[in-house]
């Protein structure tokens, strides 16, 4: 992915920002999974399973806490991600629980070339695919970690629910970002809060890539995989469009009586025997 290079680092100085950021953040609540809390969302949680005892690989894991509590849960995690201060972050939470998850720093596209074992449950989670401009390598990666009958399940923003101005404050429903991919992507300059809402400004600037139900679906069947479900829900992990609200159930939606969108989408897929 050289072509990609300089959008890759410029998107790993970003994160880098972030992982301070959500270090400190209630969103994150660090001082909650210290405790014991479990960090996975009900919807993952549901559709997991029995992961006991399952080597699990976790892609783009930022600072480690999904990974964790996977590894809490009783599964053999390891962790991937771009950003070395989330990796080492990450390495001291597991250091400074006992929990012991594996965490490698590196690129999702060039993890096959620094990471050589296979996995029954490759994992990936909320906010990620948006960071990614190619799927079809996306899915070969994931296709050549699998383990024959292996299994692949990923929980992530949906594109459709992504598409509307974050930034109005009238509670219109506009929609501002594309739906599908272009390769070149949108560049966001510095200067904003993280979806965390906290107080702190990200300085650096980012770059995403936009991709279609469709592109999700159909580059991991090029992979080889089967596709085993996909299931779609009107709730977001954050606060995604200021006009949603957070329920008792902790998670935000657009208000009783308002059309409801698409937020979140779950995919389930399989390697054959």
């Amino acid at each position: 992915m050289l072509q990609y290079e300089r959008e890759f680092e410029l998107n790993r100085r970003n994160w880098n920002e972030r992982t301070a950021i959500h270090l400190k953040s209630p969103f994150y609540d660090v001082a909650g999974f210290k405790a014991g809390r479990n960090t996975l969302m009900p919807i993952e949680l549901a559709e997991l399973g029995n992961i006991v005892g399952t080597p699990i690989l976790h892609l783009q894991c930022h600072f480690g806490l999904d990974t964790l509590s996977l590894q809490q849960m009783g599964a053999h995690a390891t962790g991937v991600d771009f950003s070395d201060a989330a990796i080492e972050a990450a390495r001291a939470l597991a250091e400074e629980t006992g929990l012991n998850a594996r965490f490698i720093h590196s690129n999702v596209y060039d993890l096959p070339k620094v990471h050589n074992a296979r996995y029954p449950l490759v994992f990936t989670s909320y906010g990620v695919l948006c960071w990614l401009p190619d799927l079809t390598l996306w899915a070969q990666v994931i296709a050549h970690f699998l383990t024959p009958g292996g299994t692949f399940y990923m929980v992530d923003g949906h594109p459709f629910g992504g598409m509307f101005d974050d930034s109005r404050q009238d509670g219109e429903l506009v929609a501002r970002y594309p739906y599908f991919h272009d390769p070149a992507g949108s560049f966001e300059p510095g200067g904003f809060p993280s979806y965390t809402k906290d107080a702190e400004i990200v300085h650096s600037g980012d770059h995403e890539w936009s991709h279609s139900i469709g592109d999700v679906l159909n580059s991991l069947i090029g992979a080889g995989l089967r596709i085993e479900f996909l299931h779609e829900f009107n709730v977001s992990a954050y606060q995604r469009l200021p006009q949603m609200v957070k329920g008792d159930d902790g998670w935000w939606r657009l208000p009783e009586g308002r059309l409801q969108i698409p937020c979140l989408y779950s995919v389930k897929a399989t390697k054959p025997r």
